[in-house]
């Protein structure tokens, strides 16, 4: 497989013969609200810089290319936004978590959808959705629902997106039950002023390393929309102090891998 890191937690994923786009936020720099904005929403970090912060690494035109399948894991601006509505063929296979978010994405033109469940089959490669917590508490209600998804194909080792979520027992549950090879973690801490995280920090990061020590874990989601609070340099420095370099990746934007 190969893991294309394009920004915040907008990946594209080779794998098994085919190509998937995960979570695009495809807007240029600047262009959306900071979070934090809205309205009933609390206050976040950066309120001052509009959204996305930093540019694509390359080309819509070269993300998007021979695409076979769209996952969205949940409607949220920085999964999936105006720009990838927008760009994204209409009739493309594009896979949503609920039918709330189906019909919601059906809504802007989209025909060719499907609800991603636990025993879902896209040539060939079995997709599991996974549960994921969009934080921790009272922010829940804010936050919504999402989750993951785990890859699995007899010529590849097994990929889990973690998805929006911090360490919980159901992330302990999905690497028990299914042993990902690779693990994709959405890991910039981003949080509003009040509520805690909404995704992976440092600690839980380490988490997933104490509960799948053999396994590679990308660390994604950083330093793209206003409300991060965890940079590369602080993540690296603690994997470091831990001695867990050899666990975690953490890629710039642009980056790729391959397993």
């Amino acid at each position: 497989m190969n893991i294309h890191h394009i920004r915040n937690a907008t990946i594209v994923v080779e794998y098994a013969g085919k190509k998937f786009l995960i979570d695009p936020m495809l807007a240029e720099k600047g262009t959306m609200p900071p979070f934090g904005t809205g309205v009933g929403l609390p206050p976040a970090p950066r309120e001052d810089q509009n959204n996305p912060l930093v540019s694509l690494p390359t080309s819509i035109d070269n993300i998007i290319s021979n695409i076979d399948a769209v996952i969205v894991t949940h409607l949220h601006p920085d999964h999936w936004d105006e720009a990838a509505i927008e760009v994204l063929q209409k009739d493309i296979k594009l896979f949503a978590q609920n039918e709330e978010d189906v019909t919601a994405i059906k809504n802007t033109g989209f025909q060719n959808l499907e609800i991603l469940k636990e025993d879902t089959i896209f040539e060939g490669i079995q997709l599991v959705k996974t549960k994921a917590e969009h934080g921790r508490g009272e922010i829940l209600e804010h936050a919504g629902h999402t989750c993951g998804v785990v890859f699995k194909h007899a010529d590849e080792k097994t990929l889990y997106v973690a998805g929006d979520t911090v360490w919980y027992d159901e992330v302990q549950e999905v690497i028990n039950t299914h042993k990902p090879e690779i693990i994709v973690v959405n890991a910039g801490d981003n949080q509003f002023l009040v509520g805690g995280s909404l995704v992976m920090g440092k600690d839980d990061v380490y988490e997933v390393v104490k509960a799948a020590p053999e396994t590679k874990i990308i660390s994604i989601h950083m330093e793209a929309v206003n409300h991060w609070t965890l940079s590369r340099e602080e993540l690296k420095s603690f994997i470091n102090e831990k001695g867990i370099t050899s666990n975690v990746l953490v890629p710039n934007d642009g980056e790729s891998y391959s397993f």
